[in-house]
């Protein structure tokens, strides 16, 4: 006649909990001091904010706006500034368009009456 397998075992692990498991796989027992390693994980930023505001007494409905709108602000705070750098860089070349146009037609006459400014200027001084 065969020899049955063993059967699992209850045992408990080391932490405390109850396992089933076949007596060989389990961890053989420790001497001395145990190790214990520890993990410590910081919160993101915006979830520290809301802790501290809920601890210092701000209602969930604020803290609940501040997530919401905050991050609404900044992406309309950033469009703003997109949309300005682009008028800017818009304007900035439509006046060296103007500028250069200006220039290449310009007649003597033009050039002259440039030469009367700038010497009634220094003139004056």
């Amino acid at each position: 006649m065969e020899r049955l397998p063993e059967l699992p075992q209850v045992a408990e692990l080391p932490d405390g909990t109850y396992v089933y498991a076949h007596p060989t796989a389990l961890p053989a027992p420790q001497q001395g001091p145990q190790v214990v390693h520890q993990h410590i994980h910081q919160a993101a930023p915006d979830k520290t904010v809301q802790r501290i505001a809920l601890g210092a007494g701000v209602g969930a409905g604020a803290v609940a706006a501040g997530v919401y709108f905050g991050p609404l602000l900044v992406g309309a705070l950033t469009a703003i500034a997109a949309n300005l750098a682009m008028l800017t860089f818009l304007a900035l070349i439509l006046g060296w368009g103007v500028h250069t146009v200006v220039k290449s037609i310009g007649s003597p006459e033009a050039g002259a009456a440039v030469k009367n400014v700038r010497n009634a200027r220094r003139r004056r001084r």
